[in-house]
């Protein structure tokens, strides 16, 4: 532990983190977390190179305006000068109940077709009628009704309300856990991460099966450094278009149907043969497919099992699905957001700017990744890690709030040029923010455009 804490004093001095453009318009110090959160990603993955090549740390930079700018990359891409369509949302929202608030998550179908049944609604009900049915029930019974029926919602909170909870209490204080799986086994980095290579993983195999937006970019993250990421997705459940180009950058895809004892097989071998298994299923969905922890040690002992999940691994509510927008509502951050601008015409939730846990739960997680591949290499083993949506919450809040500054807040105007990058898509030119961190001869980016889903062999380069 001195010597991690060690390596982790010297390594900081290697991190620079410059202030330059436009902030976010919130009380909450995204721009700070955007900041530092893509920073360590990528120190993180510079300390893995010299583990590597036995190399000195290579200076890492990230410009305060450009880390900001990239945590709206799902929303600024443009294809063919288009931008992104919303994805639909038309009962999802914030809806008044007979007691308080409840936000209702609707982008998956499963989801808002779910909502509609809970409700007694048709499947083309209006939204006009959706918050009328609302309006019958607490929001506290709602709330309950859609866990017990494996829907997205949740109840607006105040801090006092979310913190009488036990789930808040059983957050840990730092939103990365690096663990042991198993003992031994071999060290070193892996013989298929080149050396003195371009790129800080180069090589790095990582399988990633996520949805939405913050595990998707942790791989992407990873990618930019030089991993080759296979991004597994299932012809059986609903995609989000918009989202997934911004986030399938530097990726290849491959699409299995585990319910096909071939395609069970395929992903079995692919696992033998990669370094990180990252997921963002809700708790133990994977394991009961054979793809929890202990099965992955099985199958490949120095494995490395990454999880990004709605609110930890511990408490209550471990077990429970969620979304950024969501954990923002039940934890009081959109409470204390909308108090900080004095309720401006009555609003008694006011949502982050950007999706901040979203984004830097991915970041997050890419950190644990490489710190876990630098344990590995230094001590062998199989390791865990695991980042929740909550736990950063719970980060984010405690750097405290301030008062807003008129006149400030993240423009599309301000998203500069030199922020962007164009290349050829499998769906047309793409126009996207390049990554916000720069690594001293290691220059991040990526390989891979987007392309349609399950483009590419399920193989390893």
């Amino acid at each position: 532990m001195q010597q991690d804490f060690e390596i982790g004093a010297t390594a900081i001095s290697s991190l620079h983190l410059p202030r330059s453009g436009q902030g976010y318009l919130s009380s909450f110090k995204i721009d700070h977390i955007a900041q530092a959160a893509v920073g360590i990603s990528a120190l993180s993955a510079a300390l893995v190179d010299t583990v590597r090549d036995e190399s000195p740390l290579r200076a890492v930079e990230v410009h305060s305006g450009h880390a900001s700018v990239e945590y709206r990359s799902d929303s600024l891409y443009t294809l063919n000068g288009e931008r992104p369509r919303a994805e639909l949302d038309p009962i999802g929202g914030l809806h008044e109940t007979s007691h308080g608030y409840v936000r209702v998550h609707d982008a998956l179908p499963n989801h808002r077709n779910g909502m509609l049944k809970l409700l007694n609604l048709s499947h083309d009900a209006s939204r006009d009628e959706v918050a009328g049915a609302i309006g019958e029930w607490t929001k506290l019974v709602l709330e309950r009704a859609a866990y017990e029926n494996k829907l997205a919602v949740y109840a607006l909170r105040t801090y006092a309300e979310w913190d009488a909870l036990p789930q808040a209490k059983a957050l840990p204080d730092c939103p990365i856990s690096v663990g042991r799986l198993r003992e031994g086994g071999s060290s070193g980095a892996p013989a298929h991460m080149l050396q003195n290579s371009d790129r800080c993983l180069r090589g790095l195999r990582v399988l990633e099966l996520s949805r939405v937006i913050a595990a998707p970019a942790a791989g992407r993250t990873l990618a930019a450094h030089g991993v080759d990421v296979l991004w597994v997705t299932s012809p059986n459940l609903p995609s989000l278009p918009a989202i997934d180009i911004d986030t399938s950058r530097g990726k290849r895809s491959i699409q299995l149907d585990l319910n096909q004892p071939a395609a069970h097989a395929k992903l079995v071998e692919l696992i033998q043969d990669c370094d990180v298994f990252l997921q963002s299923y809700r708790p133990g969905a994977i394991a009961t497919r054979g793809f929890g922890p202990s099965d992955l040690v099985a199958i490949n002992p120095n494995i490395i099992c990454a999880n990004l999940s709605a609110f930890g691994t511990t408490g209550p509510w471990a077990d429970r699905r969620g979304f950024d927008s969501l954990v923002q509502t039940c934890s009081g951050m959109n409470v204390s957001e909308a108090a900080y601008f004095g309720n401006l015409g009555g609003e008694v939730a006011r949502p982050l700017p950007c999706q901040a846990l979203d984004h830097t739960s991915g970041y997050f997680l890419a950190t644990g990744i490489a710190a876990a591949v630098y344990k590995r290499a230094t001590e062998g083993g199989a390791w865990q890690v695991d980042v929740s949506l909550a736990g950063t919450m719970k980060y984010l809040r405690s750097l405290g709030q301030v008062m807003p500054l008129p006149g400030t807040g993240l423009a599309d105007e301000h998203a500069s040029d030199c922020y962007f990058e164009e290349s050829e898509s499998g769906f047309g030119m793409l126009r996207a923010v390049r990554h916000a961190a720069s690594v001293q001869g290691a220059k991040p980016g990526w390989d891979y455009m987007p392309k349609p889903l399950g483009s590419d062999e399920p193989q390893w380069l």
